[in-house]
């Protein structure tokens, strides 16, 4: 390998190692965001303002858990369409949506199956125990598929180096 190739392939993964960093600060950055509408709507529909009484879906924790991931997830889209991975896009608008939303269901199943575990095989049902549950170790394991699905499936266009050889812009499949 001559030192031209061998300074280029470093070049190439560095800028490759700063665009991953990147994404994942920013995708931290908007899921943050998400985990908090997703966390604050689930207790105000299953719990209810603190000294007022239940949520109006205190019933059905599982369907309260439907409706908060879905708000995060139409927030947590334009997030990282706009921001996280506005470099990465290369999917029709309505193509890419329907990707993210299909990836955002299986990480609200894994979420959903964690909190269903908790109350229904285990019988935990307390406020601190659906948080654990649904909000933390759903959450959590959730995140990391959707983090890997969306890089892979959704926002997927192939990043290039550019005449610097530093930054990269993308090229779409």
């Amino acid at each position: 390998m001559t030192p031209s190739a061998a300074s280029g392939l470093v070049a190439r993964a560095r800028a490759t190692y700063q665009v991953l960093v990147a994404e994942l600060a920013k995708f931290g950055t908007v899921g943050a965001v998400a985990f908090v509408l997703d966390t604050a709507l689930y207790n105000l529909l299953v719990f209810g303002v603190p000294g007022l009484g239940e949520g109006p879906m205190s019933a059905t924790p599982l369907w309260a858990k439907v409706v908060a991931t879905s708000v995060a997830t139409v927030f947590s889209w334009v997030g990282n369409r706009w921001w996280t991975f506005r470099h990465r896009r290369s999917e029709p608008v309505a193509h890419e949506f329907a990707l993210f939303v299909l990836f955002n269901a299986v990480g609200l199943l894994i979420a959903v199956a964690c909190l269903g575990f908790s109350r229904y095989v285990l019988g935990l049902d307390s406020q601190l125990a659906d948080n654990i549950s649904g909000n933390g170790v759903g959450l959590v394991l959730g995140t990391m598929f959707r983090f890997w699905a969306y890089r892979t499936f959704v926002f997927r266009g192939e990043l290039e180096l550019d005449a610097t050889g530093q930054g990269v812009t993308a090229r779409g499949r």
